[in-house]
């Protein structure tokens, strides 16, 4: 498979999730607020293969322990060898329009930069926390080096639908993520939090490709 393919494909794993956003394949109230989004039958699409600060604000209200579960596909772009994908937890408040930040809230962002201009996020593929303050202000938490994975999915090929799980005890602030293609393992981490979640939206976004997203099986 075309390495650059491969890489794509790895970047819609990602570090995300949301809760019952496709209930009969329909969205709960949302903003599409940057990048080219559209319900087109039962998956959520974002087009715009440059838009580098997508995002797509949906209200869900979040307490307590949460699940996040969805399946992604990748569906074009990364022609600079650099591109993302994300969502937003327990966001307190959204912005209908373009924003580096979301509120306060946490952003889990799995990346792919073959030249990053920061040295805090490894060349290739990488995954990053941050925790938002604003709407225009986020801090990096911390950034993972995941080269290691990369031929993870080498066989899954351009179209395939994975899987994503993602657990957040929004009281204890811990963190699991299960394996797309092998759904009985999972890593953790914690949120570092000094008090408990709450929140009424996520944001979905991506960075320099085009992806759709679809209710879990």
């Amino acid at each position: 498979m075309n390495r650059k393919i491969v890489l794509c494909v790895i970047l819609v794993m990602a570090l995300t999730g949301f809760q019952t956003i496709f209930a009969d394949g329909h969205l709960p109230y949302h903003q599409f607020a940057e990048g080219d989004w559209e319900l087109r039958g039962e998956r959520l699409y974002q087009n715009d293969i440059d838009a580098g600060l997508a995002k797509v604000n949906i209200k869900i209200p979040q307490q307590g322990k949460m699940k996040y579960s969805f399946n992604v596909r990748y569906e074009g772009g990364m022609r600079d060898l650099h591109g993302g994908f994300g969502i937003h937890v327990f966001a307190d408040s959204v912005y209908p329009k373009k924003s580096w930040g979301c509120g306060e809230s946490y952003l889990l962002w799995l990346n792919y930069d073959a030249d990053p201009v920061s040295k805090s996020i490894p060349r290739g593929l990488s995954a990053q926390l941050y925790k938002s303050v604003s709407h225009s202000r986020m801090q990096l938490i911390s950034s993972i080096d995941l080269n290691k994975y990369a031929s993870v999915i080498e066989n899954a090929g351009p179209n395939t639908l994975l899987p994503i799980t993602i657990i957040v005890n929004g009281r204890t602030g811990a963190v699991r993520i299960y394996n797309p293609l092998n759904p009985t393992s999972f890593i953790t981490f914690d949120l570092d939090i000094d008090k408990a979640l709450s929140g009424s939206w996520i944001a979905l976004r991506t960075n320099g490709i085009a992806a759709s997203f679809g209710m879990a099986d």
